[in-house]
C-alpha cells in the first residue's frame, strides 16, 4: 500500500480536499440523477501512474440515458484536462473512480467506448449503487464443524516460519568461525536499526496521509463490461487451459497481480476511502486470479466500487483486495492502468449490474487449496498453496486450472510423460466427510490436461449437488511427473487350474509386457463370487482404465438405450462419488465377470431388444422398472495394483461346478 506524505498530498490534491466531505467514513452527500440535465462540470479523480499522485480530469455531463425496462440508466460525460489528455482517454481501470458536482457524489466511473472517442465514456449513478448494500447476502454460510480461522492459520505459518529460520541461524552459528560471527551480529544490529527507521518513517507517512484526509491509493487494473480478468503465477500453457475452462466470456491477461503472496497476506484492520484502489479475486495465492478498480463509495465498513460488475453473478463470495498500479499504456482504441492486488482486507458479497459492494474485515469462507508437485527426472520438488472463492459455477475449472499450473511450472516434461496424482477432497457431500482417488495417466502430448481430469469431474459433481449446497473445507493434491512412457499390455492370464466352485480362489500367473521392457509374470488371485451360476464362467483380464463391452453397452452402441438412463439421472452426489471411487484405476490389472466373447445369438438379441421397448414404455408412462438387473449388479472382482498403466484387455474362461 503506498503512503502518501501530507505535503505531496496538500500540494497535489487541494482541490480534492475541498471537494470531499472531511469524515472520510462516513458516506458522501449524493446528487440525485433526477438534478442532472445534461451540460453540468465536474471532476473525476484517478492516478496515472506509480507514483501514488491522484491526479484530476474534468468532466462534462453531456445528458442522461434512459435505460429502459430491466435496464440501469447512464449518465454520458465527456473528460478533458491534462491529465486525461496524456493518458490518451478513459482507460480500462478507472472504473469506479468517483465524479462529483459542486462536492457531491455524482456517480462512478463505468466504461469508456472502444474504438471510437476515447475521451466519452458513462457513468453509473450512485443511486443504482447504493441499493446493494441492502441486498441479501447469504453466500458465506459454511455448515462445518471444521472452519479454517485465516488469522490463526496466518499466525500459526509465521510463527512456524520464524522456528525454522531461527533453527537455520543457530546451526550456521555454531559452525561459523568468531570472525564471521562477529560480522553476522554486526550486520544483524545493522538491519534492525534499518528495520526500526523503516517501521517509523513508513508510520510518520501513515499518520500524515491520515491528517490530510485520505489515503489515497492508486487506482487499478481492468473493470470494463468486457469481463478481461488478470491472472498472476500462470505460465502460458496453464493460462491456455484455464482460459478453456473458463469459456470465452472471460480474458484473461498474464498481468497485474502479484504472484507468490501465499496464504498470509491478509490485512485485519485495512481502511478504504472514496478513490482508494480495491481488488476483487477469485483465486489468491501462488496463483491469482481478479481484478482491479476504484472505491466509488464507503458508509463505515461498508463500500462500492467498479460502477459495472465484475463476473455479473449477484450474491457472491470473493476476496476483497487492495491494490496498486504499476503503470499505464494506451492504444489506438484502448488503454489500461496494470496493476497489483496486494493484502486481503474483506468480503466482496455483491457482483451486480451497477458494480460490487463488500465489507471491510469480514473475510470469505473459501476452499483453500495445496498442491505438491515432483519431478522425478530433475529431482525437483515443489508446494504451491492457494484460496479459491467458492463459486460452484467456476470452481471446479479453477481447481483444475491450479493443478494444472502448479505442474507445468515445477515439470517441464510434459510430452510423452507418466504422471502419478492423487488428491483428497473434504467435503460434506459424502458420508466419510472425504473423497480420496489416485490415478496413472500418460499421453503423448501433454499428461497434464489428461491428469487433472478426474480432479475435476469430482469437483463438478460436488459442485452440482442436487440436494444440498455442499460445503468444501480443502482440497489437497499430489502430482509426480517423469519422462517416458510407463504402460505395459497383458499378454496372458492363466488359471492354476480350470475347474473351481462358488467361493472358491484361483490364482492367474499372468504375464505382461512393459513398453521397450522385458517380459514380467505376476500372481493374481480371484476368488469366485459365491452366487456364480454352473457352467462356463467368461472373464475379462483388463486394465482399470478399459470399459468392458457389457450387454447394456451393445444396445447403447446400436442406439436402443441411452446412456443417461432414469437411474442415472436419479443418482445422488453421493452415489456419483462413491462410484467413481470404485471405478478401475488405469494402473490396475481387474479380473472380473465378462460380457458373452461369442457374438450374441439371435434369440438373445430379440430378447435384449424387447426388454429395452418394455423400458421404453415404461419410461413414457412415467414409471421407474429395473432393466437388465444382471448388468446393475457388480459381482466379486479383483483389483491389482501394478506400476504401469495397462493398456488392452483379453479373456479368460473358468469351468464353475455345482456347489454341494
Amino acid at each position: 500500500m503506498h503512503k502518501i506524505l501530507k505535503k505531496k498530498i496538500a500540494a497535489a490534491f487541494s482541490a480534492l480536499l475541498l471537494a470531499l466531505p472531511a469524515q472520510a467514513l462516513a458516506l458522501d452527500p449524493i446528487m440525485p440523477l433526477s438534478s442532472l440535465g445534461g451540460g453540468e462540470t465536474g471532476t473525476a479523480y484517478t492516478v496515472l501512474d506509480g507514483s501514488g499522485t491522484i491526479e484530476s480530469f474534468q468532466v462534462d455531463i453531456v445528458g442522461s440515458l434512459a435505460g429502459g425496462k430491466g435496464t440501469s440508466p447512464k449518465l454520458m460525460a465527456r473528460a478533458y484536462g491534462p491529465a486525461v489528455e496524456r493518458a490518451g482517454g478513459i482507460l480500462q481501470g478507472m472504473s469506479g473512480s468517483p465524479v462529483y458536482i459542486d462536492g457531491y457524489l455524482v456517480g462512478a466511473v463505468a466504461s469508456g467506448m472502444k474504438d471510437l472517442n476515447p475521451y466519452t465514456f458513462f457513468i453509473t449513478p450512485i443511486e443504482e449503487m447504493l441499493p446493494m448494500w441492502d441486498m441479501p447476502d447469504k453466500k458465506n454460510k459454511n455448515r462445518l464443524s471444521s472452519t479454517i480461522d485465516l488469522k490463526k492459520y496466518a499466525e500459526d505459518k509465521a510463527k512456524k516460519a520464524e522456528e525454522e529460520a531461527k533453527k537455520a541461524a543457530g546451526q550456521a552459528e555454531g559452525s561459523a568461525a568468531p570472525e564471521t560471527k562477529e560480522a553476522a551480529a554486526e550486520a544483524e544490529a545493522d538491519a534492525k536499526t534499518a528495520a526500526a527507521a523503516g517501521n517509523e518513517a513508513a508510520a510518520e507517512a501513515e499518520k500524515a496521509a491520515a491528517e490530510a484526509g485520505k489515503d489515497i491509493e492508486i487506482a487499478a487494473a481492468e473493470t470494463e463490461p468486457k469481463e478481461v480478468l488478470f491472472a498472476s503465477g500462470f505460465n502460458e500453457a496453464s493460462l491456455g487451459f484455464l482460459q478453456k475452462g473458463l469459456g470465452q466470456r472471460f480474458k484473461l491477461l498474464p498481468l497485474g497481480l502479484q504472484a507468490g503472496t501465499g496464504m498470509l497476506a491478509t490485512d485485519y484492520n485495512a481502511e478504504l476511502y472514496p478513490g482508494s484502489a480495491v481488488g476483487v479475486a477469485i483465486v489468491y495465492g501462488d496463483f491469482s486470479v481478479g481484478a482491479t478498480g476504484t472505491v466509488t463509495a464507503v458508509d463505515g465498513k461498508r463500500i462500492l466500487a467498479f460502477g459495472h460488475p465484475f463476473m455479473h453473478k449477484g450474491n457472491v463470495n470473493y476476496f476483497m483486495t487492495d491494490a496498486s498500479v504499476v503503470g499505464t499504456y494506451s492504444g489506438v482504441s484502448n488503454g489500461m492502468k496494470i496493476a497489483n492486488i496486494g493484502n486481503i482486507i474483506g468480503r466482496i458479497n455483491q457482483d451486480r449490474e451497477s458494480g460490487v459492494a463488500g465489507i471491510l474485515g469480514t473475510f470469505p469462507a473459501v476452499v483453500p487449496m495445496s498442491v505438491h508437485v515432483e519431478d522425478l527426472d530433475l529431482a525437483r520438488k515443489d508446494d504451491y498453496g492457494v484460496r479459491i472463492a467458492y463459486d460452484e459455477d467456476y470452481l471446479a475449472q479453477l481447481v483444475g486450472g491450479v493443478a494444472y499450473a502448479a505442474l507445468t511450472k515445477t515439470s517441464d516434461t510434459q510430452a510423452g510423460a507418466t504422471a502419478n496424482l492423487s488428491f483428497t477432497i473434504r467435503t460434506n457431500a459424502v458420508p466419510e466427510g472425504s473423497f480420496t482417488r489416485k490415478n496413472m495417466f500418460y499421453n503423448t502430448s501433454d499428461v497434464g490436461q489428461l491428469a487433472v481430469g478426474e480432479l475435476m469431474q469430482v469437483m463438478n459433481y460436488i459442485c452440482t449437488n442436487k440436494e444440498k449446497e455442499s460445503d468444501i473445507l480443502d482440497v489437497k493434491v499430489d502430482i509426480s511427473v517423469e519422462g517416458g512412457r510407463k504402460t505395459a499390455t497383458i499378454l496372458s492370464a492363466t488359471p492354476d487350474k480350470m475347474e473351481v466352485l462358488p467361493g472358491e480362489t484361483v490364482t492367474f500367473k499372468t504375464i505382461i509386457k512393459p513398453y521397450r521392457g522385458e517380459k514380467e509374470t505376476l500372481e493374481i488371485p480371484y476368488t469366485v463370487p459365491e452366487s456364480q451360476l454352473e457352467g462356463r464362467m467368461n472373464l475379462d483380464v483388463r486394465g482399470g482404465g478399459f470399459v468392458p463391452m457389457t450387454a447394456a453397452a451393445l444396445l447403447q452402441q446400436a442406439g436402443l438405450v441411452t446412456a443417461d438412463s432414469p437411474e442415472d439421472k436419479e443418482q445422488t452426489t453421493a452415489d456419483r462419488l462413491k462410484a467413481l471411487r470404485e471405478t478401475g484405476r488405469n494402473n490396475e490389472i481387474i479380473i472380473a465377470p465378462g460380457a458373452a466373447q461369442q457374438p450374441l445369438s439371435e434369440r438373445e438379441q430379440k430378447k435384449l431388444m424387447e426388454a429395452a421397448k418394455a423400458r421404453a414404455q415404461a419410461e413414457a408412462r412415467n414409471h421407474k422398472v429395473e432393466f437388465l438387473k444382471e448388468e446393475k449388479k457388480k459381482p466379486g472382482e479383483t483389483k491389482f495394483e501394478t506400476p504401469y498403466i495397462i493398456d488392452n484387455v483379453i479373456h479368460a474362461t473358468l469351468q464353475v461346478g455345482k456347489k454341494r
